[in-house]
């Protein structure tokens, strides 16, 4: 049975209506709380976390709550980064944890990520688990869905530590010049410190979130203020994050646009170089250019292809017991250190490579040869399958031939939003254009 809450990044929707309404994110913390029970871990806390929109304290008390009701603890760690949840619950003594954010979206909306004791997201079986028992115990939550008091107890120090620990020598960053755009989101105070704390010099920008502002204009997303600033002031590099910090883009001093592609690139090459890419494997998915296969299959290396998800990416580098993984999105897992994408330490792990080369991020990206790449997103009142709208599919096989092997379509739901989302690539943009419009406008026509 298909999952009614959780998508490929948790629960997410607008703040203070279902399913992020006081009752059902109460009944979320009692759901959690039996799940935890029966796998005897009740008597430790959960570590709870969010990015900086204002509806996060409230989520976090009623959250807090519900576990309170199903007799487990719990430790607010106030604003962080979802890399940080999932490292102090990996690390620490506690039974899971839980990130309270929506990622790159607006701050009307809000999410709940969850993580198992081990730093992993629950796996899809336990998620409908818990899915099912939200809406068992909805009825005994009561019309006020009342909060917790929270006060935070747990610190985000001991993760800046790790994410130093990670690199080779105490102060590899020394004399860059890094404009940072923090996206009014997790990463505002700790991102500057944690770089300034490795010798960057740091010129932080949109890093005074007011609950309202995370991602407006700015962070991973929209990146024309960033690349504007990096090229007048002559940095070497420009890092953006989103809400959470889980992603990370990166913008050269020409101005090039660093991506995840470019960074699993680079990356790849650096482990491969350092012994530390085992079986010379990446793991990428659908959305991937092909100029990153391309590039890969160049050194020997192979890139393997997943749904769209981190949570999807991990889950084939853990059974194929690969090191490197991530999306074009900036999402990268560097499995050595991390159970998911983590923003801060691709930025650094990217960083310290060009140091170490002596080379800057044009020279470290200029083997990624970009095909042109196009998604058009299309809003639908409903997730019909495709196979059930034959002209959907056959403008699709059309369009496949034209492009005769050269190229890719990929028409797949959002998993956090009601698009259908559209990507065409090939070796030729009017080309890519035009057929991406033909395919949208056929789903508009049927489902839009």
């Amino acid at each position: 049975m298909a999952k009614r809450l959780f998508g490929t990044d948790g629960i997410r929707g607008t703040a203070g209506v279902a399913p992020l309404d006081p009752q059902t994110v109460t009944a979320l913390g009692m759901a959690l709380a039996e799940d935890l029970q029966h796998q005897k871990l009740a008597h430790l806390p959960v570590m709870i976390g969010m990015d900086t929109r204002e509806s996060g304290p409230a989520i976090a008390a009623q959250l807090a709550e519900g576990l309170r009701r199903g007799g487990v603890g719990s430790e607010f760690a106030g604003v962080l980064t979802t890399p940080g949840v999932a490292y102090l619950t990996r690390t620490g003594e506690y039974a899971a944890g839980v990130m309270i954010s929506a990622s790159h979206n607006p701050f009307e909306d809000n999410g709940i990520k969850v993580f198992a004791r081990t730093g992993f997201k629950l796996p899809d079986a336990e998620e409908h688990e818990v899915e099912e028992a939200i809406f068992r115990l909805l009825p005994e939550v009561g019309d006020s869905g009342q909060a917790a008091v929270l006060a935070e107890s747990a610190s985000s120090q001991r993760y800046l530590e790790f994410l130093v620990s990670t690199l080779a020598s105490e102060r590899p960053l020394a004399g860059l010049k890094i404009v940072m755009d923090c996206g009014n989101g997790a990463a505002s105070a700790l991102a500057p410190e944690l770089f300034r704390a490795v010798g960057a010099e740091v010129t932080a920008i949109h890093n005074t979130p007011n609950g309202r502002n995370i991602n407006l204009n700015c962070g991973a997303l929209h990146l024309e203020a960033l690349r504007e600033q990096v090229v007048a002031s002559g940095a070497d590099a420009g890092v953006a994050f989103d809400g959470d910090a889980d992603r990370a883009m990166l913008i050269a001093p020409s101005g090039r646009l660093v991506d995840g592609d470019a960074v699993l690139l680079i990356a790849g090459r650096q482990m491969q170089l350092d012994g530390h890419l085992p079986g010379n494997m990446v793991i990428s998915t659908v959305m991937s250019n092909l100029g990153l296969e391309k590039a890969l299959e160049r050194l020997g290396i192979t890139m393997l292809r997943t749904p769209v998800g981190d949570k999807y990416v991990l889950e084939e580098m853990v059974r194929r017991e690969a090191a490197l993984g991530g999306e074009q999105s900036g999402h990268i897992i560097f499995r050595e250190y991390a159970t998911t994408g983590d923003g801060m330490l691709t930025a650094l792990k990217v960083l310290e490579t060009a140091v170490r080369a002596g080379v800057n991020l044009d020279e470290l990206a200029q083997d990624l040869v970009v095909y042109p790449q196009l998604l058009v997103n299309v809003r639908v009142k409903a997730r019909q399958p495709l196979e059930e709208l034959p002209r959907v599919t056959d403008e699709i096989r059309a369009c496949e031939a034209e492009l005769n092997g050269s190229g890719r379509i990929l028409v797949r739901y959002s998993g956090t939003e009601p698009l259908l989302r559209v990507m065409v690539e090939g070796p030729e943009d009017g080309q890519v254009k035009r057929l991406a419009e033909r395919v949208a406008d056929v789903i508009r026509a049927e489902m839009g």
